[in-house]
């Protein structure tokens, strides 16, 4: 009786420690996706209607034994790069990459051209 005990013992402990493997790989891809309801929100932090389905169509494809990468190409076909939070560079995103350098160093040269141009006129 005790070694059937044990046996029972030790497989629930393995099926609940693959289960908590594949919960934190499902928690992983939620917080890198974009709820399309709640502007700014990952999965993981929305409770709307599209993240819980989202969540159950994520949920099935790691049963289905899908990578995490096949998971994103799947949900960036159907919804665009838009639904990840992380916007990868690539050519059709390289001026929302860039405009906020390209900012910085305008806002710099303005500053620099003002304070030349103070000096000069102060002199």
């Amino acid at each position: 009786m005790k070694k059937i005990f044990l046996t029972f013992f030790f497989i629930n402990i393995f099926l609940s420690s693959v289960s908590l493997a594949d919960d934190k790989q499902a928690i992983d891809i939620y917080k890198k996706i974009r709820c399309l309801v709640c502007q700014g929100q990952s999965l993981h932090d929305s409770n709307s209607d599209f993240a819980k389905d989202l969540k159950k169509i994520i949920k099935e494809k790691l049963d289905n034994k899908e990578t995490d990468q096949q998971i994103y190409n799947y949900l960036t076909s159907r919804y665009g790069d838009w639904i990840l939070l992380d916007t990868p560079v690539k050519q059709s995103t390289l001026l929302l990459w860039f405009i906020p350098i390209i900012v910085l160093i305008v806002g710099i040269i303005i500053l620099f051209k003002r304070t030349v141009f103070e000096k000069s006129k102060l002199s």
